[in-house]
């Protein structure tokens, strides 16, 4: 496409182009691309005209034209932003940033590094929908042109865009592009179940021609009677719709009611409802197939109402019935709100007389309120995840007792709807009543159920819950909510360390001294603080110096040299490994938090039952008449003790170089329920020098197999580096260390 004929495009639906700043952009980035190519052998250049083509059909104004030419310069080229914001303003710089991925992310596997630039990108996103505009039109192009990639990038590029890119145009209401996107995807993530759908398709298109020929006639001739004009056209499926649904319901393909549809377009809201009169009069209904999104719409602004009735010839027909004005929206979204300007959809009419419609489409709003909730604080691999539950747009409908409506994806349970209410209501729930009914909170709700929660003051939600909530919303919330139950049991816990610790130089503790050094301990509150001590992050020592700078020897900064009689005890475990703690003189004389009581070198020492490894922070619980029992500092069994600060003992590693030991530690694998799973897992086991002391099943189902692994490892990094390899095979749907 030349210079002038890009223009000339914009220029038919925006008369009012800047020319200059499309020409501007068209040279610069022709420039800087210069002789890269495409895996095609094509000039890289083509690609993003490619990209500015397919915005073009949008209708999207001249800006985010440029930007599409822009898009990789930053990325593959030795532009900047700053030179772009001074060629073509900062605005048009900050958007080619949003679409800029990260580089040189320091991550370790490449799920997080998918993860990170994702997040990236739906900041950007949420600053200004053109970037994913831009993105979409990119990724579909991409999608187009993936047959010249090696195989092995085809599948994960179009798992990625089945996974993320897909659903993203789908709950943006750009169900075109959605389309596109999946079918793309589709035949390279599942090329066989592609190529069988796509013939059987065409063999049923052929042998129904006629009959949709003639629907077509017979429902046009009797709305034009009754005096609506109407548009009827009749659909087929596509492929990887036909696929999704053959999976979810488990049919075949010849049980599928709906392959054939067809949409009636008609003028108004209200010819809606006298074609969907005239046609329920005319044929019969089929129970339970009706749907009204025009009096409730989805999340993404789709509005149309569903029906399906027992056609002419006997067979079951779907229809779906909107106006012309629903249908853009429909096949377009977002994209369909033609006037952009200054980050928001302009409420006017078209110089074409076509409306335009509000300033903030309900896609984008759910988009940015989503984008809010799934920025705060997860982790790469949780923020990925979490993104794509709330990417597909399946839903229920479910009612508050005073009527409020609640929008929820399928599968949702009340506990997802307690969250949706407020945080607040999720937070207290602790049952729930459906349609007045008590019933279990993993409960799934369907399509109408009213739902009240039923709240206790002071509650917390279980932990186990966020396995059970499916909304990202929820799941972040009782992740939140957990981890300041934990905070709190330790913040008690490091309370009454550091009370013992001031009463034991002679200070008073209280939480008022501590504000005033918040910042010299690197915590943002008192309770931050507490818990930072009780977890073992920071010793009581360090407090007391801090807020008595001039007290002396408040706690051993480092371990003191092997051999020297200094007051510290060696203790060795059964499988010979050395730990050094202080002897009650030393822990009194330098303060240390807690001392151990009836301590000596013959104590014997043994590990707890999920075990710990060099690396973990350690911590070491006084059994009398036993001994001391090595626990990791984050271990849950460490909350039985949590009121028995006496029994706690400063333990640390002392690691001899010319050891040969391993480590006990337990991990829990979930893997599919298949043969060759187990001995799978234990030769990538075998593989990375890891030894398996115990394995026992703990839960079977007809898909997959929890099992508990008791592991011999050398320290915390050879673990990681064990885990990490079984969550790469494909049959692991998780591996985590039990004591995490």
């Amino acid at each position: 496409m030349r210079q002038y004929e890009l223009v000339e495009r914009v220029a038919s639906y925006k008369p009012d182009v800047d020319e200059a700043l499309l020409n501007r952009a068209y040279v610069y980035a022709m420039q800087k691309h210069g002789a890269q190519k495409r895996a095609s052998g094509d000039p890289y250049f083509s690609h993003p005209l490619e990209v500015a083509a397919i915005l073009t059909s949008m209708r999207l104004d001249e800006a985010t034209i440029a930007v599409a030419l822009l898009h990789d310069t930053i990325e593959d080229t030795d532009a900047t932003r700053k030179e772009i914001e001074q060629l073509f303003g900062a605005k048009i710089g900050q958007l080619v940033e949003g679409l800029t991925k990260l580089k040189r992310l320091d991550l370790v596997s490449k799920k997080a590094e998918q993860a990170e630039n994702l997040r990236k990108l739906l900041l950007a996103i949420a600053d200004d929908i053109r970037v994913l505009l831009v993105k979409l039109a990119d990724r579909l192009h991409n999608m187009r042109t993936l047959g010249h990639m090696r195989s092995d990038k085809q599948e994960r590029i179009a798992q990625e865009t089945m996974d993320i890119y897909a659903p993203l145009a789908g709950r943006m209401g750009m169900q075109d592009m959605r389309e596109e996107l999946e079918d793309l995807s589709f035949r390279y993530v599942n090329f066989e179940a592609y190529e069988t759908i796509t013939a059987r398709l065409a063999d049923l298109r052929d042998k129904h021609a006629d009959t949709i020929a003639r629907i077509e006639k017979d429902l046009a001739e009797r709305l034009a009677e009754k005096g609506i004009a109407a548009t009827v056209k009749g659909r087929q499926k596509k492929p990887y719709s036909v696929f999704n649904k053959m999976q979810r319901k488990a049919l075949s393909l010849e049980q599928l009611s709906d392959i054939f549809g067809f949409r009636v377009l008609v003028a108004t809201e209200d010819d809606c409802y006298r074609t969907l009169g005239i046609v329920h009069r005319t044929w019969p209904l089929v129970p339970g197939r009706f749907k009204d999104y025009i009096s409730i719409p989805k999340q993404n602004d789709y509005r149309s109402i569903h029906t399906t009735i027992v056609g002419p010839s006997r067979q079951r027909v779907e229809l779906q019935i909107r106006t012309h004005e629903m249908h853009q929206i429909a096949e377009q979204g977002v994209a369909a709100h033609a006037l952009y300007k200054d980050g928001a959809f302009e409420e006017t009419e078209g110089a074409d007389g076509r409306v335009v419609l509000s300033t903030e489409s309900n896609a984008y709003a759910w988009l940015r309120r989503t984008i809010d909730l799934l920025a705060e604080g997860d982790n790469p691999e949780e923020f990925l995840e979490h993104t794509k539950l709330e990417l597909f747009q399946d839903q229920v409908f479910c009612f508050t007792p005073k009527g409020r409506l609640i929008a929820l994806p399928r599968g949702a349970t009340p506990i997802d709807f307690a969250y949706a209410v407020h945080t607040d209501v999720g937070d207290t729930c602790v049952g729930v009543k459906i349609d007045g009914r008590i019933m279990p909170v993993v409960t799934e709700l369907a399509n109408g159920d009213e739902v009240e929660i039923i709240r206790s003051k002071g509650a917390t939600p279980p932990a186990a819950w966020e396995t059970v909530a499916v909304t990202g919303k929820a799941r972040s919330a009782i992740r939140r909510a957990t981890r300041l139950a934990i905070r709190r049991q330790y913040s008690g816990l490091g309370q009454q360390m550091l009370t013992r610790s001031f009463t034991r130089s002679g200070k008073t503790f209280t939480r008022e001294a501590l504000k005033p050094y918040l910042g010299k301990l690197g915590h943002k509150d008192v309770d931050d603080a507490m818990a930072a001590v009780g977890r073992g992050e920071l010793a009581a020592g360090d407090v007391l110096k801090a807020v008595y700078p001039d007290f002396q020897d408040s706690r051993v900064t480092r371990l003191p040299p092997r051999g020297e009689e200094d007051g510290w005890f060696n203790l060795r475990s059964g499988v010979g490994m050395m730990f050094r703690i202080p002897s009650v003189a030393e822990a009194e004389k330098r303060g240390l938090a807690i001392p151990i009581r009836g301590g000596g070198t013959d104590t014997p020492v043994h590990f707890g039952p999920e075990g710990a490894v060099p690396g973990d922070r350690i911590v070491g619980i006084l059994d009398p008449g036993k001994g001391i029992t090595i626990y990791p500092i984050h271990a849950p069994a460490l909350t039985l003790f949590d009121d028995e600060p006496e029994r706690w003992v400063d333990v640390r590693w002392d690691l001899d170089a010319e050891m040969n030991i391993r480590f006990p530690a337990r991990i829990q694998v979930s893997v599919s329920n298949e043969p060759g799973t187990l001995a799978e897992i234990a030769e990538t086991i075998a593989a990375n020098d890891a030894n398996i002391h115990s394995l026992s099943t703990v839960k079977t189902a007809p898909d997959f197999t929890t099992m508990v692994i008791d592991l011999e490892v050398w320290d915390l990094q050879h673990l990681t580096r064990t885990l990490n390899q079984l969550r790469a095979k494909a049959c692991v749907s998780q591996a985590v260390r039990m004591n995490d």
